[in-house]
């Protein structure tokens, strides 16, 4: 079942479902950009009071994964997708983005890391399109606050809507 985070008592399991998940990152990702917890709880709220609501598919009373949704503007953001390491491969990921793409208004972006394959793999399949590498740039300067470095190592994957 896919329902939204309800604040505050699911923040704790945001946060620790996050850091579980983020641990695939380790050894990929830029080693300046890896840092232990990788969302601290102030980050995390940060992002929050930024406007990311966040999703849980929830199954037999447990949060298995979690997934934000944020209103930009003229776009849609899907931001921090995680899934309990134990969980992976389930089809968890895929139903909470289905869910979130679908109540979406406005054309949907996703910022993911340039050398987490599995993720880029992930939205591609699910009919995602990569953005050119000087949209890219422009569209995580415009939407995202993310240091300069993380935009040299990121890329931007696209619903079809996005012209």
């Amino acid at each position: 079942m896919i329902v939204k985070c309800d604040l505050p008592i699911d923040f704790g399991t945001i946060c620790e479902i996050i850091n579980d998940a983020s641990i695939a990152y380790k050894g990929i990702i830029p080693a300046d950009r890896w840092k232990e917890p990788y969302m601290s709880e102030d980050e995390l709220r940060s992002q929050i009071n930024a406007g990311v609501e966040f999703w849980k598919y929830v199954d037999e009373g447990s949060i298995l994964g979690v997934m934000g949704i944020q209103y930009k503007a003229d776009v849609t953001l899907i931001r921090h997708a995680y899934i309990r390491t134990s969980y992976r491969r389930k089809g968890i990921g895929g139903q909470l983005l289905e869910y979130l793409t679908a109540t979406a208004k406005t054309p949907v972006l996703i910022g993911a890391w340039a050398d987490a394959g599995w993720a880029v793999r992930f939205y591609l399949k699910h009919g995602f399109h990569l953005v050119p590498e000087r949209e890219k740039d422009m569209l995580l300067r415009i939407y995202w606050s993310v240091p300069e470095r993380q935009i040299e190592t990121s890329v931007v994957l696209a619903s079809k809507e996005w012209q």
